[in-house]
């Protein structure tokens, strides 16, 4: 969602942009989301640029980096979904008690908050 919004790609749900728009909001981007971006940028499937953190912060993104705590807690979540990314991004957001922005809908079935 993240290259869809810094791209104005029209993909991006209406409501998910404003939402990510919204100056008064906290955001943040994972550093899961910033390394598969360039996993599948180094692998020819996704063509984007860096993203470097200056550009984040000048629209009020933060990063929120992985830790040990977000990882323990892929020991708790179920198989409906078999993206490792996607499960690592559930997982911090479930436990941040984060809102998740995703077009997914299986990430609905972990219970987690979804944009």
């Amino acid at each position: 969602m993240l290259i869809w919004w810094l791209g104005d790609d029209d993909s991006l749900p209406a409501s998910t942009r404003a939402a990510i728009s919204d100056r008064e909001a906290e955001v943040s981007v994972s550093a899961i989301s910033i390394a598969e971006i360039s996993i599948k940028s180094t692998l020819g499937k996704l063509r984007a640029p860096w993203i470097p953190d200056a550009l984040l912060a000048e629209n009020g993104i933060s990063v929120l980096p992985f830790t040990s705590d977000h990882a323990r807690r892929l020991l708790e979540l179920p198989l409906h979904h078999r993206d490792p990314f996607d499960r690592m991004l559930i997982a911090q957001a479930i436990h941040e008690q984060l809102t998740f922005a995703t077009i997914d809908k299986r990430a609905r079935a972990y219970g987690v908050r979804v944009l």
